[in-house]
């Protein structure tokens, strides 16, 4: 009887399966049946090209549809080549179609040559011009870099030369200059006589408050050990609202960590006053690895502290980046998988660099911009939370320059 029952149950559930699947096939075979029948109106443009990295949605290349596109998301253009673009939409009389077209995602961003009208060496000095001089691409990690003429490194003179690079894409970059090939000035050896102590002018730090505290701003400092010992009582009866703290960096490319000598007093004698407490780090990363390597050493270093502001990722690199063989888009690549590791721990993080690189080498992130730009008034046009604005400023409790910083609250300027 019982295995009866077990028989009868079985079967149900099979009839139970066959009847589903009916449905479904049916359900498909008049879905096909409406989709060969349906009223297909996709027209698109006639140029089917997108630009590397640019911004675009499906439907940017949709002139004429007779529906409405499902999910018009955004196109991945992270790399050269065609690109397949799948999508889905409801024509007019409620039918599900799925559809495709194919975009050639190019690069017509010609590489850049860090270079003026001069530059200038000393006889027979050991040096490869096209080694030294920096030469990069948004997209291609080593672009042909070369140097157009002639000259003699052991022969004094000013020789007449262009730097051309050529991207894989074909792009091409000439920057002519003169190579000015000179003899060593003689040394005039060091001063005996002891030198001054007194301080060159800098801008005090009421000057900045006096010229640029609002509701929306916030004047601060980023101080490390070369500020040596800090009074931190002094900063805060000076107006200053915020430290950025250097917590270390490495000992050069592959070098061994080191904490920063006076971080762990700095940052105790910031909680203390709860003076808000941002950090920064001098990176030598050349690879995703090594910046993830980086953060999570950080991470070790500020447990137990309180850190109010962002982290901060330092790469200044610049005069042998050529050896990094490193694309813009692989460097930005290296500073977000650097600030992700602080996201994913509950931190904030931000990207540090000056106007000029922020211009012409970094791409642009999900995460706020720490300018350096030491002028009165930045001309710089890009988004950024913090603004260092000089390097020589003068507050009581530090002796010495200091770099003074505007906090803009809640925004980018």
């Amino acid at each position: 009887m019982k295995k009866k029952i077990i028989t009868i149950i079985i079967i149900i559930l099979i009839t139970i399966l066959i009847i589903i699947g009916l449905i479904f096939g049916i359900k498909k075979l008049y879905y096909n049946y409406q989709v060969k029948h349906a009223v297909i109106i996709v027209e698109l443009k006639d140029n089917l090209t997108a630009e590397f990295l640019s911004d675009i949605k499906v439907s940017d290349y949709i002139i004429n549809i007779n529906g409405k596109i499902i999910n018009d998301y955004k196109i991945d253009t992270k790399k050269l080549g065609p690109k397949k673009v799948k999508f889905e939409y409801i024509n007019e009389d409620n039918i599900k179609i799925k559809q495709e077209y194919t975009l050639e995602i190019k690069d017509r961003v010609p590489p850049l040559v860090w270079l003026g009208s001069s530059y200038t060496v000393n006889v027979n000095s050991d040096i490869n011009l096209t080694e030294k001089i920096m030469c990069g691409d948004n997209y291609d990690s080593h672009p042909t870099c070369e140097i157009v003429g002639d000259y003699d490194i052991t022969t004094a003179g000013t020789y007449p030369l262009t730097f051309k690079a050529t991207d894989e894409s074909g792009n091409i970059t000439e920057k002519p200059f003169n190579l000015y090939v000179k003899e060593p000035k003689p040394s005039t050896g060091g001063n005996s006589g002891g030198g001054s102590t007194t301080l060159p002018p800098g801008i005090p730090f009421s000057d900045a408050i006096k010229n640029y505290k609002t509701p929306d701003t916030e004047i601060g400092i980023d101080i490390s050990e070369w500020q040596g010992e800090v009074d931190f009582n002094k900063l805060k009866a000076a107006g200053v609202e915020f430290v950025i703290l250097r917590v270390g960096s490495t000992r050069g490319i592959d070098g061994e960590y080191f904490v920063d000598k006076r971080f762990k007093e700095n940052i105790e004698k910031a909680n203390a006053l709860n003076m808000p407490v941002g950090i920064y780090f001098y990176s030598y990363a050349n690879s995703k690895e090594k910046a993830i390597k980086d953060a999570k050493w950080i991470l070790k270093q500020i447990k137990g502290y309180k850190i109010d502001l962002p982290i901060a990722f330092d790469w200044e690199n610049w005069s042998f980046y050529n050896e990094f063989n490193l694309s813009f888009f692989g460097l930005t690549d290296i500073a977000t998988s650097f600030l992700n590791i602080f996201k994913k721990a509950g931190y904030e993080g931000m990207l540090y660099s000056s106007k000029a690189y922020l211009e012409q080498v970094w791409l642009k992130t999900d995460y706020p911009v720490w300018l350096a730009h030491y002028v009165d008034k930045t001309s710089y046009a890009g988004e950024y939370q913090y603004w260092q604005m000089c390097s020589d400023g003068r507050v009581d409790g530090i002796y010495g320059d200091v770099d003074i910083n505007i906090r803009y609250k809640n925004k980018n300027n």
